[in-house]
């Protein structure tokens, strides 16, 4: 089922719907996104086809340019092609409010105005109720990523397909009971550890403890008339007799 459908007028829409469908399959898979021309088959009867895909979809992306409010009509161009109840835009538009589906108005460019209900055809008045998005090309990777965002926390449905979401999620798989480790870019001393191995060392330069204790740095020899080493073997040899007194204790 195709989620995303595109709404556009040829004559101010057609390059935008290709970047718009191309952006989007990348996003959400290319059987996700229906656009007329790409999406209806030879031979299949494209009435049916294109009332069926917006009954279906999720979203109906009304893509409106600078001529969309006012384009003439083909059969008749004297007259807006809106007031025509065959235009095909107007149809689906129709089709989509009547199933509803959400129906997002996207104005092309910077200088395109939010429409005015009074210049809508009574069956579309609540299209210029709908919040819009607004699209430039100097903008149009950034715009699209926006709108892509907002419309996955916004339909539950595409969540599954997003695959800008899959690519940020982590990706290894860990199996049950396994002994993990993760050195947080440590250098040095002791990594911070997680999982079930306790502590381990990385490039230790120096004495370590990790247990509990006293710690020593060194051989330690204790009782009377006994020599040690003091420091690192700088110094001199030092004897110890019986207990030691300090100044001015009694005799």
């Amino acid at each position: 089922m195709h989620e995303l459908f595109i709404n556009y007028r040829t004559q101010d829409g057609k390059e935008t719907a290709h970047r718009f469908d191309d952006e989007l399959s990348k996003r959400f898979g290319t059987d996700s996104v229906f656009r007329a021309q790409k999406s209806i088959a030879p031979g299949t009867n494209y009435v049916d086809t294109l009332v069926k895909g917006v009954r279906r979809c999720r979203v109906l992306l009304a893509l409106i340019g600078t001529d969309w409010l006012d384009a003439p009509d083909q059969k008749r161009p004297g007259r807006r092609a809106l007031t025509n109840p065959g235009d095909w835009v107007r149809r689906e538009l129709e089709e989509a409010f009547a199933a509803g589906v959400l129906v997002v108005p996207v104005l092309l460019g910077r200088h395109v105005e939010q429409l005015d209900p009074l210049r809508l055809p009574r069956s579309l008045k609540s299209l210029a109720e709908c919040q819009y998005e607004r699209y430039a090309m100097r903008t149009g990777e950034a715009d699209l990523a926006r709108l892509g965002d907002r419309l996955v926390r916004q339909v539950p449905d595409l969540a599954p397909l997003d695959r800008h979401g899959a690519e940020s999620k982590p990706t290894s798989v860990e199996s049950p009971g396994a002994t993990t480790i993760r050195n947080d870019q440590q250098s040095g001393g002791i990594g911070g550890v997680h999982g079930d191995v306790g502590s381990f060392i990385n490039e230790a330069h120096g004495p370590l403890h990790t247990g509990s204790g006293s710690q020593v740095n060194g051989p330690q020899i204790n009782g009377d008339g006994t020599n040690y080493v003091a420091g690192d073997n700088h110094g001199g040899i030092r004897q110890r007799f019986g207990d030691a007194k300090r100044p001015g204790a009694e005799k």
